[in-house]
């Protein structure tokens, strides 16, 4: 759970600069936010949470 709370916040965090900045119009953002939703509801979602769950055991893993 705190592993997806997290991305939420950086990919939330990274749409407003985009926003701000002009790189990412309202209309691309709302794409994306419903390619999101698609994307949690279809078969593709465990294989997704897997692989975010194993790049954060990754890096959480490393040691600087």
């Amino acid at each position: 759970m705190a592993v997806s709370i997290s991305v939420v916040l950086l990919l939330g965090t990274l749409a407003v600069i985009f926003l701000r900045n002009g790189g990412l119009k309202p209309s691309h953002a709302i794409v994306c936010l419903l390619l999101g939703f698609c994307l949690a509801s279809s078969g593709v979602a465990p294989a997704i949470h897997s692989g975010l769950t194993a790049t954060a055991d990754i890096v959480g893993g490393l040691r600087p």
